[in-house]
This record gives structure tokens, C-alpha cells and sequence, in this order.
């Protein structure tokens, strides 16, 4: 495979094919926002909190399970593919070979035990099948790591932000007339399923099958303990988003997860800027890591920091300050969870800079990256038990306990990101970090905007004030914080060769 050059014209390419691929996500993020509102909407006002909160501490268990599942190939693959003299077609092939084997093994143990999916209800022997979901969620997510490893986002966008969200959506509904109990469940099961479909459809466009290819055990075996640190900080990195609602399913009902869970699915959207950056740079970065050009992956962290971190407090924003009206889409009885949800929004702002240096030190420094994983879990639980048993011992109001594990969130992840981005900045011998001055502006601007949208009606709050929130950050961002390079983001050459073969067309 041809290495990338060290140079200017090689740095531009690189930030081309990040700004191409930040363009496709935020258009998939668009879409997701478009398919998640119908959603919450039914879910919220179908099936209740209640049915809600069973839903989310079953799938917290599946889709766990799934990230095990992948032994860190999600992002690992890239490294694989880049340093492995192998038909790529073979590798892929491997990694999906580990994961179904993984997946057999989970899906096994989850349907002897389905308990450990549903701790505080019955089970009617129609569950036992659901730990069969793990499968297609692995698969999936190893199928689009390796489109993305050949620039090709829009299979991303396309089964993540159009397949599965409508999916579920669009089978919710028509199934809760056949169960309102396992209604929510079987949506789910099913858009799994197709956003599985819509994965492996590009994949074997693009791979093809792998003629002569012959598994072998031993390296089978090698690629996962070689990829075992960075599955373990996959898992960890996906149980800081998720163990708050395990924590509280220990101390509330489930009409109480059933809530928060809702305010976190309003979260994901933001989230998913984040992470969807992770296949187009990963490859970005281990290419410039093989090429030893330390200086190119420090600007482009730097500027792929600064990105996410200005679109997500943007989006914090905008679903933050109107937060009532943005949780009662789901119902009224879904407005408590206000303060969390602007907790959890924060705490993804926060986020972005561990997560941006982490897709760096997964390939240069694993180990010290995964014990930085571990203490940021740690004190995020710690902090989440300690507030949550504070608030109880004060006797304050349900409501107030049940935000103590978003409280800790932003703490936990704070920490995480001053850390990683100093020992990745170490490392590189350059800085990393993408804040810039201009955001603390471009959010003061947003705040009295969006204090001026939150005195009109509910509807006015929803149509006009977040829009109007978004375009008054984004206006101060773009002329007090954007540079010339930045810009490329939003620059789209009429007539220009798309970049390499299989490069990303939109849906």
C-alpha cells in the first residue's frame, strides 16, 4: 500500500478527507435528528417510562456485549489494514470471522441468562432471542470501519442515520399494537438487523468475497490479544456513556431509567459528531504514524478537536437552554429529566478532547491509555454513588438523586480529556489541544439568544428558537474562530475528483 507523503500537499489531502468526512456526518447527523424525534416521540408517548426503562437496561446489556464482541476492531482495524502485507480482503474477512465467534460466545451466555438483561422483570421466553441482535451489531460496526478505512463515510451515515433510526421508528409504532410490552424490543432487534444489511451490502461491493482465504487459528488469535487493550478501552470508553443508567437501575424504578434514557438518546446525536470522526481518521492517523510524521497527526487532532468541540457546544446549546420543551416530545412526564439532559450535553463538550487524542494513543501508547480509561470509570462511578447516596442521606427530592450520576459524568470526563491530551501532546511533541477562545464568544451569544427563544410558546421554542440559537453560535464561529484551514469543512469543489476509488457518496 502506498504511504502518504510528509509534506504540505500531503497535510492538505489529510485535512480534505477529514473536512469530507466531517461534511457527510453532519449531514448524517441531520438525519438522525430527523429519525430520532418520530422515535422518542412514540416511545415516549406509546409505551411510557416505564416500558422505557426496561428497554434501556436490556439493550445496555446487549449492546455491551457487542463492543466486547469487536475486540477493539471497530477502530483497530485500520491499524491492521495499514500495516499488513495481506490482501485486505483477507483481513476484513478475519475480523469478521473473530467477531461472529465472540458474538456466539455473548449471545450464548446472554441467552442462557437473561436475567442479566432484565434484573427486574419477568421473562416470557421471547427475550432469550434478543442476545441474538450482538451478532449484527458487531458485524455491522466492523463491516463500516472498513469502508471508512477506504474513505467511504456514507455507508456510515446511510445504515446509522437513515436505516436503523427509521427502522425502529417506523416498527415501534405498527408493533405496539401487537405487544406493548416486547414492542420496543423487537423494533430494536429489527433495526439491528437492517442497519446489518445496509452495511454488508457496500462492504462486499467494495471487498468482495474473500476467494483463497484460509482462516488460521494462530493469527486469528493474535490479532485479538494484540487488540485486547484497545477493545478493553473501547468497552470502557462506551461505559462511561452508559453505566449511569446501570447505576440507576440500582437505586430508582425503572419509570426512573426510563426518563433518563430518553435524555440520553437525545444526547447521542451530538455524541455521534464525535465518533463518526473516528473511521475517517483513524486511517488518517495511523498512515501519518507509519510515515513517522508526528507533527502532521498533531494538526490534525488539533483541528479535528476543534470541530467537534465547536459543533457540539453549539448543539449542547441549542437542546440545553430549551430543554423543557425538548424533553416533552416524549411526554410531560419526561420534563424532570431537563437538568440531566443538560448535564449529559455538557459532559459530551467536555469529552471531545479524550476522545479526539485517544484516536492517536490507541495506536502509540494503548496501555497508559487504557489505565486513564480505567481511573476516569472509576471516579465516575465513584462520584455517581457518592452523589446519588449524598442526595438520599440529605433526603432531597427523587429528581435531584437521580441527576447525580450525570453530575459526575462532566467531572469524570474532564479529567480524562486534560489527561490524554497532555501524554499525547508529550508523545508528539506539539500540542493537541483544539480549544480556542472564540467558542467562549460564540456561546455567550447563544446563551442570550436562546434566553430571548425560551419566553414563547413550546412549539416557537422548538420550530424557531434552536435554529435561530444554532445560527447565532455558528455565525460568531465562523467569522472569530474559524481560519482559512477550518473552512475547508464547509468547501465543496464543483467538479473534483473524489479521493481515491472507493471515496464516500452521499445517500
Amino acid at each position: 500500500m502506498d504511504k502518504p507523503g510528509s509534506g504540505a500537499g500531503a497535510h492538505k489531502d489529510d485535512i480534505a478527507d477529514l473536512a469530507k468526512g466531517g461534511r457527510t456526518n453532519f449531514f448524517g447527523f441531520l438525519l438522525r435528528l430527523l429519525a430520532r424525534i418520530p422515535f422518542l416521540f412514540i416511545a415516549g408517548r406509546l409505551y411510557g417510562p416505564t416500558e422505557l426503562g426496561r428497554f434501556a437496561l436490556a439493550i445496555l446489556v446487549i449492546e455491551f456485549a457487542a463492543q466486547l464482541a469487536t475486540f477493539g476492531l471497530k477502530r483497530g482495524l485500520a491499524q491492521q489494514l495499514s500495516r499488513n502485507e495481506r490482501p485486505h480482503v483477507h483481513i476484513v474477512w478475519d475480523a469478521l470471522l473473530i467477531a461472529g465467534l465472540a458474538s456466539a460466545v455473548a449471545a450464548l451466555i446472554l441467552a442462557a441468562l437473561p436475567q442479566l438483561m432484565f434484573p427486574n422483570s419477568q421473562i416470557n421466553g421471547l427475550e432469550q432471542l434478543l442476545p441474538l441482535t450482538i451478532f449484527a451489531i458487531a458485524w455491522s460496526d466492523i463491516s463500516l470501519a472498513a469502508l471508512a478505512y477506504r474513505r467511504n463515510v456514507a455507508a456510515t451515515v446511510r445504515a446509522r442515520a437513515v436505516i436503523e433510526p427509521w427502522t425502529i421508528s417506523i416498527a415501534a409504532f405498527g408493533l405496539y399494537f401487537y405487544s406493548a410490552r416486547d414492542g420496543l424490543i423487537l423494533a430494536y432487534a429489527l433495526s439491528m438487523v437492517a442497519a446489518l444489511a445496509a452495511s454488508l451490502w457496500p462492504f462486499i461491493r467494495s471487498y468482495g468475497f474473500p476467494h483463497g482465504w484460509r482462516p488460521e487459528p494462530r493469527p486469528l488469535f493474535l490479532i485479538a490479544r494484540r487488540n485486547m487493550p484497545l477493545a478493553a478501552a473501547d468497552a470502557i470508553e462506551w461505559a462511561t456513556r452508559n453505566v449511569d443508567r446501570f447505576i440507576l437501575g440500582l437505586f430508582f424504578p425503572p419509570a426512573i431509567v426510563g426518563i433518563y434514557w430518553v435524555a440520553q438518546q437525545i444526547v447521542t446525536l451530538p455524541q455521534k459528531l464525535k465518533t463518526s470522526f473516528d473511521p475517517i481518521l483513524g486511517p488518517v492517523i495511523t498512515q501519518n504514524l507509519e510515515a513517522g510524521n508526528k507533527a502532521a497527526v498533531a494538526a490534525q487532532v488539533r483541528q479535528v478537536g476543534f470541530w467537534i468541540i465547536a459543533a457540539q457546544a453549539g448543539i449542547a446549546l441549542s437542546l440545553s437552554i430549551p430543554g423543557e420543551a425538548v424533553m416533552g416530545l416524549a411526554g410531560p412526564e419526561f420534563v424532570g429529566g431537563t437538568a440531566a439532559l443538560a448535564f449529559l450535553l455538557f459532559a459530551e463538550v467536555v469529552a471531545a478532547t479524550a476522545v479526539v487524542s485517544e484516536s492517536a494513543l490507541i495506536y502509540i501508547a494503548r496501555h497508559r491509555n487504557l489505565m486513564i480509561s480505567l481511573a476516569t470509570i472509576s471516579l465516575q462511578v465513584a462520584l455517581s454513588f457518592a452523589f446519588v447516596l449524598g442526595a438520599q442521606a440529605l433526603h432531597l427530592p427523587v429528581a435531584v438523586q437521580a441527576i447525580g450520576p450525570a453530575m459526575a459524568l462532566p467531572i469524570a470526563l474532564g479529567f480524562a480529556s486534560i489527561a490524554k491530551s497532555r501524554l499525547l501532546a508529550k508523545l508528539l511533541d506539539a500540542p493537541v489541544s483544539g480549544w480556542r477562545w472564540a467558542l467562549i464568544w460564540a456561546s455567550a451569544v447563544a446563551t442570550v439568544v436562546g434566553f430571548v427563544a425560551i419566553q414563547v410558546p413550546e412549539w416557537l421554542e422548538l420550530t424557531v428558537g434552536v435554529p435561530l440559537i444554532l445560527l447565532s453560535y455558528g455565525a460568531v464561529i465562523w467569522f472569530k474562530g474559524f481560519t482559512a484551514e477550518d473552512r475547508v469543512l464547509f468547501r465543496m469543489k464543483k467538479g473534483s475528483p473524489p479521493s481515491g476509488d472507493q471515496a464516500a457518496t452521499l445517500p
